[in-house]
């Protein structure tokens, strides 16, 4: 019920999820059909055994009334109503008022046949009114055999039809997956194909701009190339988070001591021409350096989003401001933020709060997944048209 090969971790949860939740409703389903079926059965099986203790019961009903019936010809005050001990039994007048009883339990006369408080009762009316009998009822003890027989057969059965519909569930959510199954590994692999195609020219032009000597250039030129390296930075970065989306879990990770101080100016540095395209200014605020033992490309990856989702979702003229101190990063905009409600879910992979602007949901999922990779924790303060803080620390 898992799919082969999917774009991430979290749309592997996500599969999960809808998985558990539709074979928990089918479970609930295939539970509900036995236990009606389970019920149908118990019941056909009590009025079986009722109609074979019927029977039994009627020739006691019969030698009831025609022990009524000798006493009604034979009537003298010295004389009892009939009893027997293979039953007990009691007799209604015709305004169903208990003339005689050999039983404490309360009887009814609206069922001719029926199973009420372990005791079969059978009802019956004589042709005549012997001594003012309208109702003859006669009840024995029921043996339970037949229920505990019943038990044993509907555990069984409902056993069995509960592992034959989880079977037939699960081969028909492999049929229903498939599809999707194969879609997601034909985009898999269309990414990786794309991603493997952007890089060499992407890298191409970007190392090339940074080589153009900049003061030999006039204004509007340089304009231009600004323009070129700003497109070329967003595309090199797109490519890399979908790098690390579809081979994240597959990328060896050389740790080493990194100078935070120096790799947080380096990527701020990067970034400066894409922020400057909407007049934001990026500061840095180191109170105190610290080092971090990890993969430099991995933490770089991690900075990189961190300073693009603060560019992305800043506003025209806006500010980010970029703090180190001791075991800490923190990245803070001036941008449109995060709806309360919102905050809790933004870590999800394709999770987009704001849609007229961004890109495609995966950015703070890749910085999640790195800070999981080395414990470091992830803490995220915003307010709606005012700013979004993101801080990580170890």
């Amino acid at each position: 019920m898992l799919a082969s090969k999917k774009l991430g971790t979290d749309f592997h949860q996500s599969e999960k999820q809808t998985l558990f939740r539709f074979s928990a409703l089918y479970i609930l389903l295939t539970i509900i059909i036995i236990s009606v079926f389970s019920f149908i059965y118990f019941e056909l099986q009590k009025d079986l055994m009722l109609q074979q203790q019927k029977s039994t019961l009627q020739k006691y009903s019969k030698e009831l009334i025609e022990n009524l019936k000798q006493l009604h010809k034979n009537f003298d005050k010295t004389q009892i109503y009939p009893r027997s001990d293979k039953f007990e039994s009691a007799i209604f007048d015709n305004e169903k008022k208990l003339i005689f009883s050999t039983t404490k339990t309360k009887l009814r006369l609206d069922k001719i046949l029926y199973l009420e408080n372990e005791t079969i009762h059978l009802v019956n009316i004589p042709e005549s009114y012997y001594l003012g009998a309208r109702y003859i009822i006669v009840k024995v003890k029921d043996d339970k055999q037949w229920l505990e027989q019943t038990k044993k057969e509907i555990i069984i059965f409902g056993i069995i039809t509960f592992l034959f519909m989880l079977t037939i569930g699960y081969i028909l959510l492999r049929l229903f997956l498939k599809p999707m199954r194969d879609a997601i590994t034909l985009l898999d692999e269309f990414i990786k194909d794309t991603t493997h195609e952007l890089n060499t020219p992407v890298s191409t032009i970007v190392s090339n701009i940074e080589m153009i000597d900049r003061s030999s250039l006039d204004e509007k030129l340089l304009k231009k190339i600004d323009r070129i390296d700003i497109g070329a930075k967003t595309i090199s970065n797109i490519y890399q988070d979908l790098t690390y989306l579809t081979l994240g879990n597959k990328i060896i990770s050389n740790n080493e001591d990194i100078d935070i101080e120096q790799l947080v100016l380096e990527r701020v540095q990067y970034f400066t021409s894409l922020a400057l395209a909407k007049k934001i200014k990026i500061c840095t605020n180191i109170i105190q350096n610290t080092i971090l033992y990890a993969d430099k490309f991995k933490i770089s990856k991690l900075l990189d989003n961190l300073l693009s989702n603060a560019i992305k979702y800043n506003k025209v003229g806006g500010e980010i401001v970029v703090s180190v101190e001791n075991k800490k990063i923190s990245v803070e905009d001036t941008g449109i933020g995060i709806a309360k409600d919102n905050i809790s879910k933004i870590q999800e992979r394709y999770k987009r709060c704001n849609k007229s602007s961004g890109g495609f949901g995966i950015g703070l999922n890749i910085v999640s997944t790195i800070a999981k990779e080395y414990n470091l924790k992830i803490d995220i303060t915003s307010k709606e048209n005012i700013g979004t803080k993101v801080s990580i620390s170890w």
